[in-house]
């Protein structure tokens, strides 16, 4: 006799459907922990600055493009028996002294300084901070090695706020190693303060010229601050020429 044979009831496709992992809670479960590997990165970066950021993007230098300054010593520029004597009092962080470096000072040597017309000197009066000073001490390092004016060209081409650690003494000493600097000297005269004399004097000039701000400039002893557009440097250079500034040494 044959036995029928009962249905089988779905025990075991029903066991095997809730054997099956979920698919669904662990891609949810992996997104999660990759969002919170991303807020702890965002977060980290946020509060532990760009000292932790430049570890993983390091920065390049940007060496500015040489201005075609004909004659220049040290921190000066220009015959030194030109008829019109410019002494521009300026600090590395003064964004309105990037401005004249930027717009108004090629014009000058273009037109004044290569033609033997102007002796330009700059005299650094630093007032925003601490990195000024080191930017300051830096550029007289950089002329130790003739190199003043391509120093003080980079430092305005890397410098991106007041304060934010552009002019690090480690910062400093990338820029002298970018320009080709015996990276070593630059490194023990900033080291020793080798300049700090220099700025130093630099400031009282500047507190006897009655210098409050920066950029200022003194045209054969005329008085000019903020960073003016050329045509107002020229016109004031012109009447110097040809005699018709009230001037006097500066």
């Amino acid at each position: 006799m044959i036995e029928e044979q009962l249905p089988q009831e779905p025990v075991q496709e029903t066991v095997k459907e809730t054997s099956k992992p979920n698919w669904k809670i662990w891609i949810a479960a992996g997104g999660c922990v990759v969002f919170l590997c991303a807020a702890v990165f965002v977060g980290t970066l946020i509060f532990v600055g760009p000292k932790f950021v430049q570890q993983f993007f390091p920065e390049k230098v940007q060496v500015a493009g040489e201005l075609p300054r004909d004659v220049t010593q040290i921190n000066t520029m220009g015959d030194p028996n030109a008829p019109v004597h410019i002494i521009e009092y300026g600090d590395f962080q003064c964004p309105y002294c990037l401005q004249f470096w930027t717009e108004t000072e090629p014009l000058l040597i273009k037109e004044y300084v290569n033609t033997g017309k102007v002796y330009f000197e700059f005299r650094s009066f630093p007032l925003i901070g601490p990195e000024s000073v080191l930017a300051a001490e830096g550029a007289y390092c950089a002329g130790d090695q003739n190199k003043f004016w391509e120093y003080h060209d980079t430092l305005f081409t890397n410098w991106t706020g007041e304060n934010v650690g552009d002019f690090t003494k480690e910062k400093l000493i990338k820029y002298a190693k970018a320009l080709g600097l015996n990276v070593a000297d630059f490194e023990s005269c900033l080291s020793e303060e080798k300049h700090k004399g220099t700025v130093d004097q630099d400031q009282a000039k500047a507190d006897t010229d009655g210098v409050q701000a920066t950029p200022t400039f003194f045209i054969n002893g005329f008085k000019l601050e903020g960073s003016q557009p050329f045509s107002v440097l020229r016109d004031l250079i012109e009447q110097a020429l040809n005699g018709n500034l009230n001037t006097k040494n500066g």
